[in-house]
């Protein structure tokens, strides 16, 4: 994590209804200047009313909010030429071609990077004569993010980034978010991919309900999460109770969770799971899957998050 811990946003108490429905209940959380924070929740927990605030775009009813020192609401003028905001879809002219919608974007600002320049960051010279509307949802979301990093801002928001993008998209620009992080640039993720989170950001907040219901570094939080029970899949219908016997668990500490998935509620010792390899060879079944101690941030993510919509 970036040795600088200035706070480049600041979140105290937020609160926002929706008529009767409290979408944020006290949200409070820091981010450190040049870190790459990850955002996660389910669909309804409250991220997308955050960031809109965050923007400058909504007005928290109760609870203070600074952007770089600025309230977004009040000083937003002050505050826009500064940050970068990466929109998940539209926003963008149908009929312009990449290179006339960066041009246009660039014009903004008083110190832009190149327009030519950036669009080979992004990949995205070989479709140059391309209008927007003919691209790919991958190439619409590069685009969109040459847009947000165009005015060479302080603090970039970027919103599922990766979406719609083929492996190699995602990794060019997984390679871009870490550039900025060396380069001091503050960036706010938000992301329904769990490895995506744990692979570039420094911290995330998990918001649920619209509380913040765990924050710290993917590894701490999976630290966090670390379970003594073992996991592992194999063809459904495995006969659970002769297997709990075989490694002397009561009965109802091997269960089928799901079909072909399996739970075992027992420390994942190098003996028991030995045993329950043996046990499975010796009938010709073969293991899809193992785990065993520290759970992914996915787990932590959904255990959290249990009873949010989905």
């Amino acid at each position: 994590m970036p040795a600088a811990t200035a706070a480049a946003i600041a979140v105290a108490g937020l609160d926002k209804r929706y008529g009767t429905l409290r979408a944020l209940d006290g949200l409070s959380f820091e981010v450190h200047d040049g870190e790459v924070f990850g955002l996660l929740g389910p669909n309804g927990a409250g991220k997308t009313t955050t960031v809109e605030i965050l923007e400058g775009y909504r007005r928290p009813d109760a609870g203070s909010v600074r952007v770089l020192g600025l309230d977004p609401w009040s000083q937003g003028a002050a505050l826009r030429p500064r940050i970068g905001v990466m929109l998940q879809e539209g926003g963008l002219h149908p009929v312009l071609r990449p290179p006339e919608v960066l041009r246009l974007f660039a014009a903004y600002y008083d110190d832009p990077l190149d327009p030519d320049g950036l669009l080979d960051l992004v990949g995205l010279r070989d479709v140059a004569r391309i209008p927007v509307r003919r691209l790919s949802g991958g190439q619409r979301q590069r685009l969109s993010l040459a847009c947000a990093l165009i005015g060479r801002p302080r603090v970039v928001f970027l919103d599922e980034p990766t979406a719609g993008m083929d492996p190699h998209a995602r990794a060019t620009t997984w390679g871009l978010v870490r550039d900025l992080r060396r380069d001091g640039t503050t960036v706010v993720l938000t992301t329904h991919a769990m490895d995506e989170a744990e692979q570039l950001c420094d911290r995330v907040a998990i918001v649920s309900g619209g509380r913040l219901a765990a924050l710290g570094s993917p590894a701490d939080l999976t630290a966090r999460g670390t379970s003594d029970d073992v996991w592992f899949s194999a063809p459904e219908g495995i006969d659970v109770g002769a297997l709990a016997a075989a490694l002397r668990l009561a009965p109802g500490d091997v269960v089928e969770e799901r079909p072909g998935e399996y739970l075992l509620r027992a420390p994942g010792s190098p003996a028991l799971v030995a045993d329950l390899a043996c046990w499975l060879s010796d009938r010709g079944v073969m293991i899809g899957a193992l785990q065993a101690g520290r759970r992914s941030l996915e787990e932590v993510f959904l255990r959290l998050t249990a009873e949010e919509p989905a």
